[in-house]
């Protein structure tokens, strides 16, 4: 970011990087699915990021091959809990919601990091990953998303997303994980559950956030 000294963003990546191999993990996606062996733990802390700024840089991405992707037993992509824990944004709070996420007209279009990064991020993340897909399938997703107040350029908050499992090739981005977004943040501006509760479910498990924040129809 440019308003964060290089030295403390390069260091801050060191640790990052350094923590991303784990044995523990399923090998990349060309590999067939599996079930998801490890989970965020249910009592982490989720990280804070630097949140919104007023000029975005290309941050750093994990060595290529250090990150791996977990699969349910449906197969729905998951990502590595080490390197992609999820960040959020510090100027969304419980207290801060109706004048963010939840207020008249919008706010993720405002905090957005513009495409000149994020592409060069997103193959970068994708060697993170070991990704060999057309890149056009997938998506460069905030695993918070900017809806449920995620961090918008922490690299611990986002991640190459496969499509859902019998996606079409080349037909673009496909996936189920945007519905539970939304779900998740209409459930949060109508009080019907925390921000800091929808934060960790998704952050566990996308999939299964809805039925454990108890809003699965």
């Amino acid at each position: 970011m440019h308003h964060r000294p290089i030295v403390a963003t390069a260091a801050a990546c060191l640790v990052l990087l350094s923590a991303c191999a784990s044995p523990h993990q399923t090998s990349g996606s060309d590999s067939a699915p599996k079930a998801a062996a490890a989970a965020l733990p249910h009592d982490a802390v989720l990280p804070v990021g630097p949140g919104p700024q007023a000029h975005y840089a290309v941050q750093p991405q994990p060595a290529a091959g250090t990150c791996h992707y977990r699969h349910t037993p449906s197969g729905e992509p998951l990502p590595d809990v080490t390197c992609t824990p999820g960040a959020t944004n510090p100027k969304v709070t419980p207290g801060t919601i109706a004048s963010t996420i939840c207020a008249p007209g919008g706010y993720t279009g405002k905090i957005r990091p513009p495409v000149n990064v994020t592409n060069v991020e997103k193959k970068g993340n994708a060697r993170s990953y070991g990704f060999t897909g057309p890149l056009g399938d997938a998506e460069y997703d905030h695993l918070i998303s900017l809806q449920l107040g995620g961090d918008p350029n922490d690299p611990r908050n986002l991640w190459v997303e496969p499509p859902d499992p019998g996606h079409k090739p080349g037909a673009g981005p496909n996936n189920n994980k945007d519905k539970v977004e939304t779900a998740l943040h209409t459930a949060i501006c109508k009080h019907k559950t925390g921000l800091v509760q929808a934060q960790r479910a998704i952050a566990e498990d996308w999939t299964t956030a809805l039925t454990r924040l108890g809003l699965a129809r």
